[in-house]
């Protein structure tokens, strides 16, 4: 097999068959591909093998001499010394496509297999995996980051097509930042939401999701189609008297939120004033209500 001229029909081994890695080694079996072996730390990891990949869950090793495409998909703190040991059990590498699909890395990591012969791949889905039948239903459409070698990027971008998603090019020392804005976007957006339903519950909310619902799909759809233009509340508006209530109340409900509160006030008020959505007079007014300098 030639892989940098085409990656069909690849004897695929996923190494960490938790929940992304049984979800893209779905994704590529149902484009045509063989799942051949997975490995798993977790029970759950394992389970997912055989119920998702229909292997038997075998060595990392094991998995490395029966593939042509290695999937590493195991967490980021594992990844450096996994690919350094895949590596040293003298493994054949040679010719094989070994792709990790996480989104802070980039090439360099997977440089003792680069050295031993193989041909490097970053490829990070952008979407969450909770490991529920529905994940791979999710796959369908969305970006992928994609980082390799100039020679590589035709068959990492075919791979991403083939599992039905929008390859999107990543610069290597881009991966960090890259990285850095789709976690501050998704997870803490899953924090500051649970944070907000757990509010309206101490107040009696029984149901905060319905309320929150509405109004958090209308402020995601404005975001991503007008940007910052698409902002309204408060801090926009400049209610510095409102601003300063908020952050009393925050103090005396949940004062680990109120410094969160603070610190994305600042943020928005900062941002708004530079789109020349809030004027610095009304930027004045919210810096005395949150006690610190909005420029700093």
């Amino acid at each position: 097999m030639d892989a940098v001229d085409r990656p069909a029909r690849l004897a695929v081994g996923v190494v960490g068959a938790g929940r992304v890695g049984s979800a893209l080694g779905a994704a590529l079996a149902r484009a045509g591909h063989r799942v051949v072996a997975a490995s798993g730390v977790s029970d759950s990891s394992r389970e997912r093998a055989v119920e998702r990949l229909r292997v038997t869950p075998t060595r990392p090793e094991d998995v490395v001499a029966k593939s042509d495409l290695i999937l590493i998909t195991v967490p980021d703190d594992v990844l450096p010394d996994l690919v350094s040991g895949l590596a040293g059990t003298g493994a054949e590498l040679r010719g094989k496509l070994v792709a990790h699909t996480s989104g802070a890395y980039g090439l360099a990591v997977l440089n003792p297999a680069t050295k031993a012969g193989a041909l490097p791949l970053a490829l990070h889905p952008v979407m969450t995996f909770t490991g529920k039948d529905d994940d791979l239903r999710r796959l369908t459409g969305i970006s992928y980051g994609v980082t390799a070698p100039d020679l590589l990027r035709p068959v990492a971008e075919a791979l991403v097509i083939e599992m039905e998603g929008e390859p999107v090019w990543i610069a290597d020392a881009d991966r960090p930042l890259y990285h850095a804005a789709l976690a501050g976007a998704a997870n803490h957006m899953v924090t500051l939401v649970a944070e907000s339903s757990e509010l309206l519950e101490k107040i009696g909310v029984e149901h905060p999701g319905r309320m929150l619902g509405p109004l958090l799909g209308a402020a995601l759809e404005n975001v991503l189609r007008l940007g910052i233009a698409g902002l309204t509340g408060p801090v926009v508006r400049g209610d510095a008297g409102t601003v300063r209530k908020h952050v009393d109340a925050l103090i005396l409900a949940a004062p680990e939120a109120a410094d969160a509160y603070v610190a994305l006030a600042r943020l928005t008020a900062d941002r708004a004033l530079a789109a020349g959505l809030l004027k610095p007079e009304a930027a004045e007014r919210l810096l005395d209500a949150l006690g610190g300098n909005i420029w700093t």
